[in-house]
């Protein structure tokens, strides 16, 4: 806190140090806001319970750390509690997907272009919910097809449709669900056609890195910003016929809390702007496959890209 002094007598200034000592005491939850004008509040940040939105909960936190507020850090929520926890106000903010929003929360039809799901989700959240997003991210957490470098090098397979037309030559390493999912495979036999596969195996997921490394299926159903993605012996297929919609990230805060902190919205932006997949590939490669915590890969992160 910058503080002013003037000359006055000894006694008057040693009263009213006794005074503003008396009356000042620091609760440990206020800032002074930068332009002196009073304290900041304490702002609750949440995620959910998986590595990227970790990541992404950690990284406003710092931000808004580093702009003078107290961070109250509620991270780690279930997907099924997190929303309600926003709107409820038990959180204040927390990274989001904007398909997530669409079609999860709003239970609206899928749309396609990136900027048609973000102008929906804005307007209806803040008319249904009184809660606004924020600025998007070019990161797209979408869900995809991951094949081995080897099998895509070899059949020349670079996008969905490419796959369509080699499926007989590729071991699909499937996890069950995704093929009777409407969102799954269906859906792709509907814009694509059959996918006529020469081996279909079912795997846990949390083997299929391990299954198309040692060679024993060369295509499996991947998260588009996954870290195991940062291994140069992956390749995520182009989904050249838009059949999944995208998953941009972005903050979504409680409208009563950016009217009474409008600095917010600038603070956070300036951290999505600097997310796209590579990036989020490989700050959740440092947690997953690294095994650094996800609050230092935060932190470094941050303290990179904006300064200790």
């Amino acid at each position: 806190m910058n503080k002013k002094f003037f000359a006055v007598p000894l006694l008057v200034a040693v009263l009213t140090a006794v005074i503003f000592t008396g009356c000042g005491k620091s609760t440990g939850n206020n800032t002074n806001t930068a332009n002196g004008s009073g304290s900041k509040p304490t702002i609750k940040v949440g995620s959910k319970n998986f590595t990227e939105s970790l990541i992404l909960g950690e990284l406003y936190a710092d931000a808004l750390e580093h702009a003078g507020y107290k961070v109250d850090r509620k991270l780690n929520l279930g997907d099924a509690v997190v929303h309600t926890s926003l709107v409820n106000g038990d959180i204040d903010l927390y990274p989001e997907y904007t398909g997530t929003g669409l079609l999860s929360i709003l239970k609206e039809a899928p749309k396609y272009d990136s900027k048609e799901v973000y102008d929906e989700v804005s307007a209806k959240y803040k008319d249904k919910f009184k809660l606004i997003w924020l600025d998007p991210s070019a990161a797209n957490d979408s869900q995809g097809l991951v094949i081995t470098k080897k099998a895509s090098d070899q059949y020349n397979i670079h996008t969905i449709s490419d796959l369509q037309k080699n499926a007989s030559k590729i071991r699909f390493a499937s996890q069950g669900e995704f093929d009777k999912r409407s969102d799954g495979l269906p859906a792709l036999i509907k814009a694509y056609g059959p996918f006529n596969f020469k081996d279909e195996k079912l795997y846990d997921n949390g083997l299929k890195y391990d299954v198309l490394k040692n060679d024993k299926a060369d295509l499996a159903v991947a998260y588009t910003t996954e870290g195991q993605l940062s291994d140069s012996q992956f390749v995520v297929l182009e989904d050249d016929k838009h059949v999944w919609p995208p998953y941009n990230v972005a903050p979504v805060v409680r409208q009563d809390i950016l009217d009474k902190n409008p600095d917010i919205k600038d603070i956070l932006n300036k951290v999505t702007a600097k997310l796209d997949n590579k990036t989020l590939i490989k700050l959740n490669a440092e947690v997953d496959i690294d095994k650094k915590e996800y609050k230092t890969v935060a932190n470094e992160f941050y303290n990179q890209e904006f300064g200790k």
